[in-house]
Parts: structure tokens; C-alpha cells; sequence
């Protein structure tokens, strides 16, 4: 290279240096008339074009910038884009005046530092406003906001499929709210790149730019949002680097409101535009490691934006810059125009309900810029809005929703990939909309298939809310409000390891299913079926107790009737050791009940039973669901099915489960009114008690789940009498998540000793 600088450059080099460069060479030439930057680049038409663009510009900051931008050198020909040839490759080289002072990234810039940037960047705006370029105009490319859909290509170079999906989301999000508002922004050309890097502080603490190869004709806003990410990434805490530099900004450009209504999505754009880009250049250049400086910045402070609400960061900068916060409904008024239309018997959680308005993953955003972790929710089971199924929902509604009546591959597709997840025997499925149509069907075909009656259900447990359903749901037929218990229904004792007449036996399971043979053997109907939960989530996340299942399964089978597994809220891997909640008890049931997380919240449900039930079902009147195994259903149910796979979420929640009751744990040993700690994988409860005993504290419990709503984390109670913290979080949840639960409530249970 210096056999080049040599031919082209009619100077006297004392010294030259490589410097770092993302997909051009840079060289820092000494000379006896002082230091030069020397540019090359391999040639193309429209980099040639580009490169004299930049040129002009730069000529026409000279006269307001000149020693804070760089000053094009010409050529001993007077050229200040030159074609050159190189050892048999054709390059474009140009030459720039060397900028002396400190980069930015050196140094520990505090809020003065960030508002002087601001006003610098809005002083430079200014300038390139008056300024025009039909080439930059016709510019499109990676690295501009507005083109966000073009790293979509680069999408699968990122290894790890939760990477991706996080991307992805925020892809979503950008089409969703900034997409529509782009033709009604400010536009001009803008720099379009103030990274730490590029940004120096000379002797006398002016500010001055390197580096204008970024040159965009772009929304005006994206050259704040741009700088505003690079300003945070690298910070312990993201939003005071960026209200000083918004300060600075308005001070100089005001700013308008729609604009920074968009600030949060663009800045996590550019953070999904500097992981892709790196992830692209490391794997056509694995050599290149500047190209990848930045990537592990971007990447934590992505996850870290999804823990902010953006009202949260919309309101911080509308204040920033002195515009009111937007007005909003409060939570009285919120309740009463729900209470207008809707009826009280639909309850609403916590002692001071949350309005929520927007949801991601693990995280849940309310109206007045709270984030609340979701350790509660199990109906997400991949996550909020998670991408890969929004798309599916969307792509596939675009195209074709029907029912089965017709022909559609989506249905044996989705049938097969679901079934595949089960043992051989089970291998017939209808579908429907929900857990609660889904146990309906199965006692209906449960009663077809044996000609008999009798349903046997286990105390406290939960089948949802249809007649039929309620009919099986002691949860809700022993309530004191409730119907009570009908005739051809028989209760038997929920087999609780912990608090119920075998607890403390070695295997208590035998013994309960012994309990329950001897009440089905004098039962007065003829038994159909028995419908159990592998772990009672009403009853207080109770598991059945070990041995129960596998005791009781052949006694009811021994009378003719079916077995039921009740997999709403157990199954598709929450349960972490295996996929199905019955796989832990070592049987095969005849008949499972789906719903809650296979659509990730769209409204799904099945049954999936033996061959020799369906076939008998099949002699009956036609079964047929409107909505049950439609196009869109499928779809999503695919793509659930799919994320679970590539996110290795089933792994996941055993992992982070095993982490998270190990933390329960180690509190019971410090709290007596702590009675035990239950469950399996991301489906934990924690029991409590009155100290020394194992009486129910449900004041207790009521008590810790609303202080726990107050630090913004979503837990439950259930049992009983309500004195059960339950938590079944999305699977996507984090060993950090678990932490921050636990610590929480530890803080909240000393606090409340003090």
C-alpha cells in the first residue's frame, strides 16, 4: 500500500498507518506538511458518485465547520475522487485533512458534554438542510432508518434464534408504529452516524466529526435517534446521556412532537441495524473485528429497551424538552367505562388494577410508563407479541381463514408436527378455541366411546367454563356461590403431598389412589371417564402426589373407563423435564386436554386421543367446529410449536425453573410462615402458612402479591383459600428474572419485619 501512496500521492511520507475501517481502508500518512487521511475504496459506479457527493458536502461546510469536519485535499491532478489501480484491483482514492483531538469513547462525557453535542449536531443539521443531492436523495441502503426492511436479509446470520426473534420483534414494532407516520417527518440530508468514534473533542473542548460516509437524505429525526443510541449504549443507565443531548438538540433545532413520539422505536431500530450488520460482516469476515466493536454493546442495551415502557421514554424526552406530558384516562375512569358495558362478575387482579397497554416477551407495559416483569401469565407461553407468531397470525389471515370443511394443508400439517410431540397411542386431534370447548368435547366423547355416565374428578381442580365443564370443575361446583356437585359427578381427594391425610408418607401417591379406587368401586354410576390435572393449579400448584397416576390409571381403566389428562396449563414444556405433564408420572392417559399456550394467547384448544375413541366418536353425530382447526389457528399453533423448538424453550424452563424454586427455597429456610415450595419447571407455588403450623395464610399472600405489584412484578395466589403465590411466567423468562422476583419479595418480607 505504500508502493500506491507513493505513486498517487506527490508527497514526502514520513510515517503511514492502517486505521480501522468497516468495509473501506484507511490510512494516517505523515508528511513534512502534516498529517493526511488517505481513503480507498473498491470501485463501483455508485460508490464513485456517492464518494463525490460526500465531497461537495464537505466542501460546503468549510466555511461554518471548517477545522471541526473534514476539508477534502486534492490530487496533484486536482482531483478529490480519483480512480487508481492497484496491483490488478481498480479503487476510488480520495484525501481529508487530519482532525486532531480525543474520541469521545475515551473519555467519561457528562451532561454538559452530551448537551454540546446535541447543539453541535443540530447546528450541523441546520447547515446540511440548506444543502441538496439528488445522489444521497436516491441513496438506499442498510444503514439508513428509513430502509429498516433491508437488514431483514441479515436476519439469519444471527446464530442464536432468541437474537433474532428479538430483532424481529422490534421490526414489528418500527411497521406497526413508525412506518406510517415517515411521509409526515422533516427530511434532509443528515450525518447520520454519530458514534462514539467519530466524534472527537479537541484542545480548546470543541466538538468536530470524522467520518461522513454516512451521509442519508433521511427523516430529520433519525439523525437524534442515531446519535442518541450511541450516546446510551455503552451506559450503566440509558435515558440521562439522552435527555442531555435532546436538551442540547431542541435548544438549537426544536423538535416536534410526533417526532419524539417515535425516538424509542427508532433508537432500538438502530440497535437491531448495528447487530445484524455485524453479525452480516462477521460471517463474510470473520478477520474483521471492527466491524463487530460495538455488537456486544447493542445487544444488551436491545434487551435492556424492552424493559423500558416507551410511554416511559416518550414522556422523558417530551419533558426534556419542555412539552407537557400527554394527558390520560385515570384508573376510575378507566374502571368506570368498563363497568358501563361490561358486568362486575369479571374480576379484575390486584388491589389497585393495572391498565395495561402494550406487551413484549416477558414484560408488560401499562398506560402511565410502568414495565411490569409477567412472573404470572401463562397463556403467553413463548412470550408477548412474540414475532415469529404475530407474523404467522398476520401472513396467513391475509391470505385464507376458513374451516375444515374445506381443504387446506395447514391442517394435517399442524395435526402432524402437534402429534409427533405425543406417545404413538395418542394420535387422533380435534380442535377448538379454548381449553374449556376442549374438555366439553373430551367428557362427550368420553361418554359416546364407554356408554356410561360417571365422571370421576380430583377435589380443587379446574376444567374451565362451559356447562359441562364447570360440571367437572370442583374449583367451581363446591364454590359457595356455585351449583354443587351433580350426581353423575365423583369427587375424589386431591393427592397433596404435602397437606392431605397420606402427607409424609414415603410414596403417598399409592396411597390416595387406593382412597380413590375404593370411592369408584361403590360409586353409583358407571365410570366414563377420570379427568385430573398433573398439577392442580387451583388446588394451589399442587402435583399429584408420585405413584398416584400410575395407580390409579389401570384401576379406571379396570372399570371400563377413560383417562383423562388435563394439559391446558402443564403442557407444550412448561413443566421442564418433559413436554406433556403426564410424561412425569410415567403413564399414557387416553384422552388430552389442550388450550391456553398453543396459540400464545389467539384462542386455541384440542383434544388429542387414541385411534379406537376417535373412531368410535366417528359413529355419532357429525362434529363439527366453526372456528376449531382454521387456517390462522394453525398457523400460530405451527409457529408456537416451532418457537419452543428454536428457542429450546422446554429446556429453558427447566433450567431457569430448577434456578427459580431453588431460590424459593433458600427463603422457606429463612421465613417459617413459608410452608413449601412446589411444583415443576416455570410452574411454581409457594405455600404459606401461619408460623409452626400448615394453616392457610391467605392475608399473607393477598398481601405479598399486591407489594409485589407495587415494585411492577406479576404474581398470583390460588388454592383454597387463596394463600398460594403462584407463578407460571412465559418460558422465555431469565435466571435475572427469577432473581429479581425472589430478591423483591425477600426485601418486601424484611421491610415488613423492620
Amino acid at each position: 500500500m505504500l508502493g500506491l501512496i507513493k505513486t498517487y500521492l506527490n508527497v514526502e511520507v514520513l510515517n503511514f498507518k492502517k486505521l480501522n475501517g468497516y468495509d473501506n481502508a484507511n490510512y494516517l500518512i505523515d508528511t513534512k506538511e502534516g498529517k493526511l487521511i488517505f481513503k480507498t475504496y473498491p470501485y463501483s459506479e455508485k460508490t464513485f458518485d456517492l464518494l463525490q457527493a460526500e465531497t461537495d458536502i464537505l466542501h460546503s461546510l468549510q466555511h461554518q465547520f471548517k477545522g471541526r469536519t473534514p476539508n477534502p485535499v486534492p490530487f496533484e491532478d486536482g482531483l478529490y475522487v480519483k480512480l487508481m489501480e492497484w496491483d490488478g484491483q481498480k479503487l476510488i482514492g480520495r484525501l481529508l485533512t487530519f482532525l486532531e483531538g480525543e474520541f469521545f469513547g475515551n473519555l467519561h462525557p457528562v451532561a454538559s458534554d452530551f448537551q454540546g453535542l446535541g447543539r453541535f449536531l443540530a447546528e450541523l443539521d441546520i447547515e446540511l438542510g440548506k444543502k441538496s443531492s439528488y445522489v444521497l436523495e436516491s441513496r438506499k441502503w442498510e444503514w439508513d432508518l428509513q430502509y429498516l426492511e433491508l437488514i431483514q436479509k441479515y436476519l439469519d446470520d444471527i446464530p442464536s434464534a432468541k437474537e433474532r426473534n428479538t430483532v424481529k420483534f422490534f421490526l414489528q414494532q418500527y411497521e406497526e408504529v413508525v412506518r406510517p407516520l415517515l411521509p409526515h417527518l422533516r427530511r434532509s440530508i443528515i450525518y447520520n452516524d454519530a458514534n462514539e468514534w467519530n466524534i472527537l473533542v479537541n484542545k480548546d473542548q470543541q466538538i468536530s466529526l470524522i467520518d461522513f460516509g454516512d451521509l442519508a437524505f433521511s427523516p430529520l429525526i433519525h439523525e437524534l435517534a442515531v446519535a442518541l443510541t450511541y450516546a446510551a449504549y455503552d451506559k450503566e443507565a440509558y435515558l440521562p446521556p439522552c435527555i442531555a443531548l435532546l436538551e442540547g438538540y431542541h435548544e438549537v433545532l426544536p423538535l416536534e412532537e410526533k417526532e419524539l413520539a417515535l425516538l424509542y422505536y427508532l433508537i432500538a431500530a438502530r440497535l437491531c441495524i448495528s447487530v445484524c450488520n455485524s453479525a452480516h460482516a462477521r460471517k463474510i469476515d470473520p478477520e474483521n473485528s471492527y466491524a463487530s466493536i460495538s455488537e456486544n454493546k447493542a445487544w444488551k442495551m436491545l434487551y435492556a429497551w424492552l424493559k423500558f415502557n416507551p410511554k416511559l421514554v416518550e414522556n422523558s424526552f417530551r419533558e426534556a424538552v419542555g412539552f407537557p406530558t400527554k394527558p390520560i384516562t385515570t384508573l376510575e375512569e378507566s374502571l368506570y367505562y368498563r363497568q358501563k358495558y361490561l358486568s362486575k362478575i369479571l374480576s379484575v387482579s390486584y388491589s389497585q388494577p393495572i391498565h395495561m397497554e402494550r406487551a413484549a416477551f416477558q414484560y408488560m407495559y401499562d398506560a402511565y410508563g410502568h414495565t411490569f416483569l409477567d412472573a404470572y401469565n401463562n397463556i403467553p407461553h413463548v412470550g408477548h407479541s412474540h414475532p415469529k407468531v404475530v407474523e404467522a397470525g398476520q401472513r396467513q389471515m391475509a391470505k385464507l381463514n376458513t374451516n375444515t370443511r374445506y381443504l387446506y394443508d395447514l391442517l394435517p400439517q399442524y395435526s402432524e408436527k402437534l402429534l409427533a410431540k405425543f406417545p404413538s397411542s395418542l394420535n387422533r386431534v380435534f380442535f377448538l378455541n379454548s381449553g374449556s370447548a376442549a374438555s366439553d368435547l373430551a367428557i362427550r366423547m368420553a361418554k359416546w366411546h364407554t356408554k356410561r355416565e360417571g365422571i370421576a374428578v380430583v377435589e380443587h381442580g379446574y376444567h374451565g367454563n362451559t356447562q359441562i365443564s364447570i360440571d367437572i370443575s370442583d374449583y367451581k361446583f363446591s364454590n359457595p356461590k356455585g351449583q354443587g356437585q351433580k350426581d353423575y359427578i365423583l369427587k375424589v381427594p386431591i393427592p397433596d403431598a404435602y397437606r392431605g391425610k397420606h402427607a409424609g408418607l414415603e410414596i403417598p401417591g399409592k396411597e390416595y389412589a387406593k382412597e380413590a379406587q375404593a370411592l369408584m368401586d361403590h360409586f353409583h354410576w358407571p365410570l366414563a371417564a377420570f379427568i385430573a390435572e398433573p398439577i392442580v393449579g387451583c388446588g394451589g400448584q399442587v402435583p399429584l402426589a408420585e405413584g398416584y397416576l400410575q395407580e390409579l390409571y389401570p384401576a379406571v381403566r379396570a372399570q371400563g373407563g377413560l383417562c383423562i389428562s388435563d394439559e391446558v396449563q402443564t403442557g407444550f414444556g412448561r413443566v421442564g423435564a418433559h413436554f406433556w405433564g403426564f410424561e412425569q408420572h410415567g403413564v399414557v392417559p387416553d384422552m388430552v386436554i389442550l388450550g391456553k399456550p398453543m396459540g400464545n394467547g389467539h384462542p386455541m384448544g384440542a383434544v388429542v386421543c387414541t385411534k379406537e375413541v376417535a373412531e368410535s366418536f366417528e359413529r355419532g353425530v357429525e362434529f363439527f367446529s366453526s372456528f376449531g382447526g382454521n387456517p390462522v389457528s394453525c398457523a400460530i399453533g405451527l409457529a408456537v410449536l416451532e418457537v419452543i423448538e428454536e428457542e429450546g424453550l422446554q429446556e429453558n424452563a427447566k433450567a431457569v425453573g430448577n434456578y427459580y424454586k431453588s431460590l424459593f427455597e433458600q427463603l422457606k429456610q429463612q421465613y417459617a410462615f413459608i410452608g413449601d415450595v412446589r411444583g415443576s419447571g416455570l410452574f411454581l407455588g409457594v405455600d404459606l402458612v401461619k408460623p409452626g403450623t400448615k394453616e392457610e395464610d391467605e392475608q399473607l399472600a393477598k398481601w405479598i402479591k399486591n407489594q409485589l405489584r407495587e415494585k411492577y412484578i406479576l404474581i398470583s395466589t390460588d388454592g383454597p383459600k387463596d394463600s398460594v403465590l403462584k407463578t407460571k411466567p412465559p418460558l422465555i423468562f431469565t435466571r435475572e428474572n427469577a432473581l429479581q422476583v425472589v430478591e423483591e419479595m425477600e426485601s418486601i418480607l424484611k421491610n415488613s419485619r423492620s
